[in-house]
């Protein structure tokens, strides 16, 4: 059997995500400091289970509850980075862009003492200038982006994109997806919302919820292939009581599967080691 990677990660936005929508109110801003206590319990079930972990964190957050983010840091978490504010890259402009990227890089370093090897854009959009501007700043890995769900691949630079005309592929670069997927994120099944935009009811029974989850491991180690499964979780959101417990089953039964638990910097790792001469999807 082949390696099983799993990467448990965490968007630590806390509050800034909210404001970003212009949530500003005290009960919409409580909703996001929740965070602060999830993410507690979310260290204490890590360090009991022996998981390694990733954690992608906004600048905002990093500045703003400065002694939440040292413990992150303290048990060892990879941090990768998360934007400044959490604002969506295509909605910034390229100047724009690259100031939340040099802004949110500092915070990192202020904190870690390293400038982050990845980077995982808010909302999950990059612009048309992400990349150059991702690998104009060092980094060596993207976890945006939904092509594939189990194998990383390279990112491709420069598509063309038109509705009468076939697509056509621009070049691949030395930046590498670790793919990613709204079903293996906890903010579309559990987070309740209230927008003009309409009503996202979340709220969906966590054991459900977990049989998909673990059906993706399933159908991973079924297809007897090398491969990296990523989810996503938010402090303020799993960090509810029943929601912990079920995390905590997740962890427990994907190593009972044989999963081997990894972070974000250990999958690229071992994708290069897997695929020397890189992944591509370009003209599939």
């Amino acid at each position: 059997m082949p390696d099983l990677l799993v990467c448990i990660t965490f968007d630590y936005d806390n509050v800034s995500s909210t404001i970003a929508r212009g949530g500003v109110t005290p009960t919409l801003l409580s909703r996001g400091e929740f965070g602060l206590v999830g993410a507690e319990r979310i260290l204490d079930l890590l360090r009991a289970e022996n998981v390694p972990s990733t954690w992608f964190i906004p600048g905002h957050t990093i500045e703003s509850y400065p002694s939440s983010v040292a413990a992150v840091r303290d048990a060892g978490c990879e941090i990768g980075h998360h934007g400044w504010t959490h604002r969506v890259p295509s909605s910034l402009g390229r100047d724009g862009e690259e100031e939340e990227l040099v802004r949110g890089i500092a915070s990192i370093i202020s904190l870690t003492g390293t400038a982050p090897l990845g980077y995982r854009s808010p909302a999950w959009d990059l612009s048309a200038h992400s990349v150059e501007l991702l690998l104009k700043y060092g980094f060596h890995y993207d976890s945006s982006l939904m092509g594939q769900d189990t194998l990383p691949y390279q990112v491709r630079q420069g598509d063309v994109v038109s509705l009468y005309e076939p697509m056509t592929f621009g070049p691949d670069t030395a930046l590498v997806e670790l793919p990613i997927h709204w079903s293996l994120d906890d903010f579309p099944h559990f987070e309740y919302s209230r927008s003009e935009a309409g009503i996202m009811p979340g709220h969906m029974n966590a054991s459900l919820v977990l049989e998909n989850w673990l059906g993706d491991f399933a159908w991973m180690r079924r297809m007897g292939q090398w491969g990296v499964l990523t989810y996503t979780f938010h402090p303020h959101i799993i960090g509810r009581g029943h929601r912990m417990l079920m995390l905590e089953r997740l962890i427990q039964k994907l190593r009972e599967q044989g999963a081997a638990f990894v972070t974000m910097a250990g999958a690229l790792d071992a994708y290069r080691r897997e695929f020397p001469g890189g992944n591509t999807l370009r003209g599939r």
